[in-house]
C-alpha cells in the first residue's frame, strides 16, 4: 500500500534525514515544500518518488498544493516565532482543508506540555501549535518528544562540554539525568511514526538518560581520559542567573536561551514518560551516549551538532 508522506522545511538537516529514511521504503511517495529546492542533495531533486513545491509558508494556496494528497504532513520549520506558530497553524489549516489526517508538529524536544507559557520562551510556540491542533476536527496532532539533541549537548551551545581543558562545566551535583536523542535516531523515530497511521498524540523517545557523572565514565572508557567535573552552582543558580538575564533585555534571545535549555533539560520538570515508545518500532536501534562517543572521534565531539544531516 503506498502512502505519500509530506515534509514542510525539507531543506533544513533533520528534515533531510527524516527524507532519507523514509526513502528506503519502496511505498513512500514524498512531497517537500521549501523556498529553494537548489538546497536540497541531488538524490531528492532527482528522485522519481519526490515531488518539490516551492513557496511561501505565509501563502495559503501553495500549502494547499502542497500537502493536498498527502496521507501525513511533518513540520520541520526552525525559525522566529512568526513562523513556528503562524506558519504552523497555516499549514495546519492547509492539512485541514485538504483532508490530511495527521500532522506531526515541529517538535522533537523536552516534554513541553509539562511547562506553563512563559516558563520556557522557545518552547511557547509548540504549545500555542498543539493547542491550535487539539481543536481541529480532521487533523490530529503528532508530537514528537526526544529530550536534547545529543549533538547539541556536546555543542558550545549549552557550554557544558570544554574540548580543550576535557572538562564538564555543568550546574546542580551532577546526578541530574540529562534525556537525549541523536538526530539520526530521532529521525528514524519520526519516519516510522509518519508510516504508523495509528501514531497520533505525544509520541516519547530517547535513544538515552544518563547523569553528567555516568557520561563522564563512559567518555573515560571511551577515549581512556578522565574528565574533569565542575559544578557551577546548584539548579537555583542557574535559574536566577538565567532570569536575571533575561529581565535584562528579553530581546536578546541568544544570551539566555542555552541556559532556559540546560535548566529545564535537568530539573526533572520536563522529562519523558519513564516507560517510552521506542518499543513500537523495535527496528530502530537508539543511539546511546556510548555509542555516540565510540562512533567519534575526541577532536570531533564539539563539531557533531554542525555535521549532523550532511551525510545522507
Amino acid at each position: 500500500m503506498s502512502i505519500t508522506v509530506g515534509i514542510a522545511g525539507i531543506t533544513g538537516k533533520f528534515a533531510r534525514l527524516v527524507g532519507n529514511h523514509l526513502s528506503k521504503s519502496p511505498n513512500v511517495q514524498i512531497r517537500g515544500f521549501c523556498r529553494n529546492a537548489s538546497k536540497l542533495p541531488q538524490q531528492f531533486r532527482e528522485s522519481p518518488r519526490v515531488t518539490i513545491v516551492q513557496g511561501e509558508s505565509s501563502d495559503l494556496e501553495t500549502l494547499r498544493s502542497f500537502v493536498g494528497g498527502c496521507d501525513v504532513v511533518i513540520c520541520c520549520y526552525l525559525g522566529d516565532n512568526n513562523l513556528m506558530i503562524e506558519g504552523q497553524k497555516l499549514l495546519v489549516d492547509a492539512c485541514e482543508l485538504e483532508n490530511v489526517g495527521r500532522y506531526v508538529a515541529s517538535d522533537y524536544c523536552l516534554d513541553f506540555t509539562k511547562l506553563e507559557l512563559g516558563q520556557h520562551p522557545a518552547k511557547d510556540p509548540m504549545k500555542h501549535v498543539k493547542a491550535y491542533l487539539d481543536g481541529k476536527k480532521n487533523v490530529q496532532g503528532v508530537h514528537v518528544l526526544i529530550g536534547a539533541f545529543m549533538e547539541t549537548f556536546w555543542s558550545g551551545y549549552f557550554g557544558v562540554f570544554d574540548p580543550k581543558e576535557i572538562k564538564f562545566s555543568f550546574y546542580g551535583d551532577g546526578d541530574e539525568i540529562w534525556e537525549s536523542t541523536t538526530y539520526q535516531t530521532a529521525a528514524e523515530y519520526v519516519a516510522a511514526v509518519a508510516l504508523d497511521q495509528n501514531a497520533v498524540g505525544l509520541q516519547h523517545f530517547l535513544g538515552d538518560r544518563k547523569s553528567i557523572k555516568e557520561i563522564a565514565k563512559e567518555f573515560s572508557q571511551v577515549y581512556g581520559l578522565e574528565l574533569k567535573l565542575e559544578s557551577l552552582g546548584s539548579k537555583q543558580d542557574l535559574f536566577n542567573t538565567m532570569q536575571a538575564v533575561f529581565n535584562k533585555d528579553p530581546s536578546n534571545i541568544f544570551a539566555y536561551l542555552a541556559m532556559f535549555y540546560q535548566y529545564y533539560c535537568i530539573n526533572g520538570q520536563t522529562y519523558l514518560k519513564k516507560d517510552l515508545d521506542n518499543k513500537k518500532y523495535p527496528e530502530v536501534i537508539p543511539v546511546t551516549f556510548k555509542g555516540f562517543l565510540e562512533s567519534h572521534k575526541l577532536e570531533d565531539l564539539a563539531d557533531s551538532y554542525q555535521n549532523a544531516g550532511t551525510q545522507v
